[in-house]
């Protein structure tokens, strides 16, 4: 019987800041940066592989949090590990004196969901199958099992939870089909960065329209007149069949987020992502009313499902960005899916990093296959970066996620990519360019 014998955690960190890749508002200047999670086990072919996405300095605390948080696995059989993932996510949550250092948010978070991304994968790896696949053809009892529904009992029981998914188990397989045909919609951010010229902005606008994409994001925050050009120059492109959404990245106060986003209004954007602090609820709920029709979008620094409760609950957003290495792996992102099922909210994940977009289409899939059964008002974000560091990179097709094969959950870097990149001793920063 397979076990667990070692854990590394590796510091990589891409240059992304020489391109302006990232830029936006709030973060003028990130490299966009993984603490990077490997369960090794006995079985030479066997490994588990997760991350947590930062955006440079501070990179190495995760990883110090990551080392911390998996100790606890080494020495288990795979077979226990995998075949009990509720009960695995429970213990290692429940270790009172890291959880003392959130408790669920911040860096013990952040390293809490790469160890349970690299579980997760390993789980996937185990049974043969695609992250999305493993979830999906778990039965609605099972799926409530692993998902973390504590403090969430005044909006969403156990019950209420399995009748959820009960409901559409029958017709999971449809879906599945009618995915394998169209694949998952997605837009692109990749055209919108806030250091990119207007001739660039210009030109990967034109280039989403002519691969397919329908639906284009801008970054937007830093000045409002420069906004207004560039979102001219944007419509200038895409038309106003496509829909434009805008991302201010938190910069704002309450009422400087509502004369913004009104003062670009002529622009009808589908949404203003992350209008103020990504904590404050009834702030969001604010300018939601205030803005209206445009929606209103967060999630990617959403620390844990509570938050996302009372998001909910006050009816501050239009649009739900949960982000796949923020939240506590899949424990905690399927209790806020169920939660936004119960509360007719779409859920758009955030997949503005390094990693994000391979591990966010198993999620979305999974979405619609399980839990919402609907792509109404749903697209998920897609960012044309460092993909070709990954074993099995996601792949677009005419604006749409195409179904991941390969078993696991897409989170495997090549090695030639860790001895690149991995900070402060890998190639690029020991040498010249890094330094």
């Amino acid at each position: 019987m397979a076990k667990i014998i070692s854990v590394d955690v590796v510091d990589v960190r891409f240059p992304t800041s020489l391109s302006m890749d990232g830029s936006d508002a709030m973060n003028k200047d990130g490299d966009y940066s993984a603490a990077y999670v490997v369960l090794r086990t006995d079985d030479p072919g066997l490994s588990g592989f997760g991350f947590t996405f930062t955006i440079g300095r501070g990179n190495d605390i995760c990883v110090l949090a990551a080392e911390q948080r998996a100790q606890p696995l080494i020495g288990q059989a795979v077979d226990d590990v995998v075949h009990d993932l509720g009960g695995v996510y429970r213990r290692l949550k429940s270790d009172s004196q890291l959880r003392w250092l959130g408790p669920e948010k911040g860096v013990e978070h952040l390293a809490m969901a790469a160890v349970m991304n690299a579980v997760w994968d390993l789980a996937a790896r185990s049974a043969g199958k695609p992250l999305w696949r493993l979830l999906v053809d778990m039965t609605p009892e099972e799926l409530v099992d692993v998902a973390d529904l504590t403090y969430l009992s005044d909006v969403l029981t156990k019950d209420e939870a399995v009748a959820m998914l009960a409901e559409l188990a029958p017709t999971r397989a449809d879906r599945i089909a009618e995915l394998a045909e169209t694949g998952y919609p997605c837009y692109t951010t990749s055209a919108g960065w806030l250091g990119y010229s207007d001739d660039k902005l210009r030109r990967l606008c034109q280039e989403a329209v002519d691969s397919g994409y329908r639906h284009v994001k801008l970054k937007v925050g830093a000045d409002l007149q420069d906004d207004i050009r560039r979102l001219r120059i944007a419509r200038e492109v895409i038309g106003y069949d496509a829909d434009l959404m805008i991302d201010a990245n938190q910069v704002w106060d309450v009422p400087e987020a509502i004369a913004w986003v009104r003062a670009l209004a002529e622009f009808k954007p589908l949404w203003i992502e992350e209008p103020t602090s990504p904590d404050d609820i009834l702030g969001h709920a604010a300018v939601r009313e205030a803005v209206a029709p445009i929606g209103v979008a967060t999630g990617e620094h959403g620390m844990n499902r509570v938050l996302f409760k009372q998001m909910f609950q006050a009816g501050a957003i239009d649009f739900c960005q949960l982000d796949s290495a923020r939240l506590a792996s899949i424990n905690e992102i399927v209790a806020v899916y169920l939660m936004a099922k119960k509360f007719d909210v779409p859920v758009c994940p955030h997949a503005g990093g390094v990693g994000l977009c391979e591990l966010v289409q198993h999620l979305s899939i999974f979405d619609y296959v399980a839990v919402s059964g609907s792509l109404e008002g749903r697209v998920t974000e897609y960012v044309d970066h460092l993909h070709e560091h990954f074993v099995d990179p996601c792949v677009i097709d005419n604006g749409a996620y195409v179904l991941p094969e390969a078993p696991g959950y897409s989170a495997e870097m090549y090695e030639s990519t860790l001895a690149e990149f991995a900070f402060p001793n890998g190639r690029y920063w020991s040498g010249a360019a890094g330094s």
